[in-house]
Formats: C-alpha cells, sequence, structure tokens
C-alpha cells in the first residue's frame, strides 16, 4: 500500500506535465482542428530558457518558468503566423506534414546551437521532502512545487477561457469560426492569442521537466509530446478538461507500471490504453458525440 501511494504521488507529478502539454494540442485542435506536432519541441525549448535563465542569470524558479512562458507564447504565434495561416484553408494533410516539418526543424536547429549533449539542469528547489502519515511515503517538494504551478496555470486558463472577452472568443471560433467572424470576432487575432497561451504553458512544462529530472536536451520534446499528445486523444480532443484528465490518467498509469517492474514496457502499455480507449470511446472518455447535418 506504501508504495502504491509513492508512485501515485509520483504519477501526480508526471501528469501535471503531460496536462500541461497536453491542454497545448487540445486548445489548438478544439479552435482549427490541427494536431500542432511542433508544439512538444516548444516545450524543450521553455527547458533551454529555464536552463539560461538559472544558469547564466542565476535568477530562481519562478522567474525562470514566467520568462520562459513568456518566450514561449512569441515563439509559438511566430510558428502560427510563418508555418501554419498560410495553410489555414489547405487540407489536414499538408498541415500535418507541416507541423512535423517545424517540429523537426526546431529539433535540429536547437542541436545546431546548443549541441547534442545531455546538459544538467541547476538545483534551483529546496532538496527537501516530507514523511506523510508517518508511513514510508517520501512527499519531495519537487513535487509539491510542480502540482502547485499547474494547478495555478491551469485555474488562470479556466478563467481566462470563461470570463475573458478573448476567451469567449475562443470558445466562439472553436464552435463555428464562420459564424464567429460575422459577429465581428477577428479571427486571425483569436487563432494566435490561442497559440500563445498553449505555447506558453508549454514552457512552464518545459521548466518543470527540468526540474523533476535535472536534465535536458535537444530531443527532449519527441517523447513527452506524442504523450501529452496520446494524453489529449485518451481524456478527448479539443476539450480542456479532458487533456487535464488524460495527463493525470496517463503519468499515475506510466508510474506505476514502471514501479512494477515493467519500465521496459510503459510506452507499450501507454499506446494500448490508447487503442482500447479508442476501440471503446473514440471520442476519447470525456469526448461527446457529435451529430453532423448533412
Amino acid at each position: 500500500m506504501e508504495q502504491l501511494i509513492q508512485q501515485i504521488i509520483n504519477g501526480i507529478s508526471l501528469g501535471s506535465i503531460y496536462a500541461l502539454i497536453a491542454l497545448g494540442y487540445t486548445m489548438v485542435y478544439g479552435i482549427i482542428s490541427l494536431i500542432n506536432f511542433a508544439h512538444g519541441e516548444i516545450y524543450m525549448i521553455g527547458a533551454y530558457v529555464g536552463y539560461t535563465i538559472t544558469t547564466f542569470l542565476g535568477l530562481g524558479f519562478f522567474p525562470a518558468i514566467i520568462i520562459a512562458m513568456v518566450v514561449c507564447s512569441i515563439l509559438g504565434i511566430i510558428i502560427e503566423k510563418v508555418a501554419y495561416k498560410p495553410l489555414r484553408n489547405s487540407t489536414r494533410i499538408a498541415s500535418l506534414i507541416t507541423a512535423i516539418a517545424v517540429s523537426l526543424f526546431l529539433q535540429y536547429g536547437m542541436m545546431y546551437f546548443v549541441g547534442p549533449e545531455t546538459r544538467t539542469f541547476p538545483k534551483v528547489l529546496p532538496n527537501s521532502s516530507i514523511n506523510l502519515f508517518n508511513l514510508n511515503v517520501i512527499l519531495d517538494m519537487r513535487n509539491v512545487y510542480i502540482l502547485l504551478v499547474t494547478i495555478i496555470l491551469m485555474i488562470i486558463l479556466q478563467y481566462i477561457i470563461s470570463k475573458t472577452k478573448i476567451g469567449k472568443a475562443m470558445r466562439a471560433v472553436s464552435l463555428d469560426k464562420d459564424a464567429a467572424q460575422l459577429m465581428g470576432i477577428n479571427i486571425n487575432q483569436t487563432i494566435s492569442f490561442t497559440f500563445a497561451i498553449g505555447s506558453a504553458l508549454a514552457g512552464a512544462a518545459g521548466v518543470l521537466v527540468g526540474v523533476y529530472y535535472n536534465s535536458i536536451n535537444p530531443l527532449m520534446g519527441a517523447g513527452p509530446g506524442l504523450k501529452a499528445f496520446v494524453a489529449a486523444v485518451i481524456g478527448g480532443i479539443g476539450i480542456i478538461p479532458g487533456a487535464v484528465f488524460g495527463g493525470f490518467f496517463l503519468g499515475i498509469i506510466e508510474t506505476l507500471v514502471s514501479a512494477f517492474g515493467g519500465s521496459l514496457y510503459k510506452d507499450a502499455v501507454a499506446f494500448s490504453v490508447l487503442i482500447i480507449v479508442l476501440l471503446l470511446k473514440p471520442n476519447g472518455l470525456l469526448g461527446k458525440k457529435i451529430t453532423e447535418k448533412v
């Protein structure tokens, strides 16, 4: 029981990171039906921004997260304007291939500038832990910070979407882009804002991963980026609560599988869960069936 509780705590921390990345996938898909496979590389760049801020400028954990979010949001807007906006009326396969090309460009562009070697992320959080309930269950303070940052960012995101004018515009564009445009909503501005928010969350996730694993490299975005996409699909792609649920769900499953001797097969288990979910509920666990009139 103690080991189970310990692994659930670890899974929640990992799931928090997946959830932040998955939110970017699901927001972009909900607005323009694009699977942005370059999103994992934005998260990787966020990790390197955090590394630069903490290593060379000597700033702490929270300034690193804020600056990484700002840089990644600007990068997300640039990518949308340069790579995706010209293809907005093209076929989905053209946009998908472009997203893969942008992903590879960011990977190897970063490798060119910083080198392929793995770098050690500095320790910017207190190296302390708490023993829970007098059990042999250790709660690392890094897990506490990761979970708190994730919860705060998700509350801010929910407030933006539910209460602000731009959030209402995002929901309108998601439901019917043409009708939203007829009502005076600036489609281009709304889509750019969506990319900015999603990329900012990915940047925060990159710093959290650096703190969690203490190492970063230019190819680090491929695996977690794909896992976060799986989490978004499991929860229901295009649905924000679904991305959050899918991230925590996948993180807990991975840590449990690793803890009980299946670390070599955790990726296979993750994709097996995806296949099972899609067979039983093609729209995801929290997704709803949409009836289209012909």
